[in-house]
């Protein structure tokens, strides 16, 4: 299939019999320069040669592994000495012989087969958000404080190049004139460009210098929230005559300008949900009634010009994509990380709810449900992408042997088995985030907390399998 890169959140699958789990889960328009590097930060990298904890306890967990399962690579364990209540990480992105996870005041990057920490940028204020993307040539962008209060503000956007372990340019968000606080930005990134969006805020950087390439519209449909990936995807509030009346657009973005190149607008009193593919487009949309409680659901398909190509009406079925970044819900989060939903050129693919659920795989120009793929033995499957008329899937384990991501075509046919994973005894990973890349998996618990530092010290941040 060629490199297919899975980010996923909240699919709860059994690693280990007795409950061990992971989850395969302001605007005035005006320019703000960008500045190289800040004083507290190390622009260049630094690194240890093995990350704690990593083969020695890979080794360990590959003593029980059964002949043609995946063996663990490596296992990392936190070094940071993380605030009481915690820290959120964000990732992992994958980039050629590279995972990065970011974390409280620090980016790390990690060999790979290994785990053996390459490189770590430290910042002088806490991450608090990231695009779930990295730029094609290796660039990601991450949101951190503008303080170290508890009025601080998530408005300050950074550059790290992956590739280099090197922080680039830093710069602020504007906050939305008449108001005394701004919300946590959510960021998205679309080739060579990174959007912000927070109340009352929009604005889209360069990723390669970040200057600021367009802001928030003066009028009009108003973007509340983008999608990132091969194509930039808006969801914009419009103004109606009456409050009571609830609009919304789907825009396809030009990356450069911010100019929509097509609208796509919603029935009144629809909402954009969840995005879950940009190519093509499809989207979670729900309906509310006049207090606001969700009275209907279905998935739209647009072509790419921005017309409707079909719509899924779910009827008996219950489905719902697991979304999001890992921490609060925000208004302005319509993709994150999701599982659950995948679509390609040829289909739809949609996870029923449950423990033991199927597949539906739907026609994108119909809408019709085609086809239905069931694990069978009580287990758990969830789509994580499709590529080239072939769904990737992670199937959940039963309490005999552990689970598995696997391949199978829209139509049915032999399941092919990418990685058989093994049971371990690893802690931890109940509610981990996953990547799946070039044939290896990837999987980063979003946050770590502990009792005490000691505790805090033993705890797994993240685990990789490969053959």
């Amino acid at each position: 299939m060629g490199r297919v890169a899975i980010a996923v959140a909240a699919v709860a699958a059994l690693l280990v019999a007795g409950g061990v789990t992971y989850a395969v889960s302001s605007g005035d328009g005006k320019k703000s320069s960008p500045t190289a590097g800040a004083s507290g930060d190390d622009p260049k990298p630094s690194g240890s040669p093995t990350a704690s904890g990593g083969q020695d306890a890979a080794e360990d967990l590959n003593a029980q592994r059964r002949a043609g399962e995946a063996r663990v690579l490596f296992v990392t364990k936190n070094d940071a000495d993380v605030p009481g209540d915690g820290a959120w990480a964000q990732g992992p992105w994958v980039v050629g012989d590279t995972v990065v996870k970011a974390m409280y005041r620090e980016v790390t990057g990690y060999s790979v087969t290994d785990g053996a920490k390459k490189w770590t940028v430290k910042l002088d204020s806490d991450i608090c958000m990231a695009a779930p993307q990295h730029s094609p040539d290796g660039k990601i962008v991450i949101g951190v404080l503008d303080g170290h209060s508890s009025k601080s503000d998530c408005s300050v956007l950074r550059m790290i190049d992956a590739k280099t372990g090197t922080a680039g340019w830093r710069t602020a968000v504007p906050k939305p004139k008449g108001m005394t606080a701004l919300s946590d930005l959510v960021l998205a990134l679309s080739g060579n460009t990174v959007t912000a969006v927070g109340t009352d805020t929009s604005f889209g950087y360069s990723v390669t210098d970040g200057r600021q390439l367009f802001g928030k519209s003066s009028s009009g449909c108003v973007p509340f929230a983008f999608a990132g990936g091969s194509r930039l995807i808006a969801a914009a509030d419009c103004p109606t005559a009456a409050d009571e009346v609830v609009r919304q657009e789907i825009q396809g973005i030009d990356p450069v300008t911010g100019r929509p190149a097509w609208r796509y607008a919603l029935d009144a009193d629809w909402k954009v949900d969840k995005v879950f593919s940009v190519a093509p487009l499809a989207f979670f949309a729900h309906k509310e009634d006049m207090a606001g409680e969700v009275v209907d659901r279905k998935v739209l398909v647009l072509t790419d010009a921005g017309r409707l190509r079909s719509q899924i009406v779910f009827g008996k079925d219950e489905f719902e994509p697991r979304c999001g970044s890992g921490t609060i819900l925000l208004r302005g989060e319509i993709q994150g990380w999701c599982a659950g939903a995948a679509a390609d050129g040829a289909a739809v693919y949609l996870a029923t709810k449950g423990s033991a659920n199927e597949v539906v795989t739907f026609d994108l120009d119909t809408g019709r449900a085609t086809g239905r793929s069931s694990p069978g033995d009580e287990r758990s499957i969830t789509p994580l992408t499709a590529e080239d008329g072939t769904v990737v899937h992670h199937i959940g384990p039963s309490i005999y042997a552990g689970g598995a991501v696997s391949t199978v075509a829209p139509a049915g046919g032999e399941r092919k088995v990418l990685l058989k994973l093994p049971k371990t005894d690893a802690e931890g990973f109940s509610e981990a985030r996953a990547v799946f890349a070039d044939g290896r998996l990837f999987l980063l618990v979003p946050l770590i907390r502990a009792l005490d530092d000691t505790a805090e010290q033993k705890t797994n941040t993240m685990m990789a399998f490969g053959k």
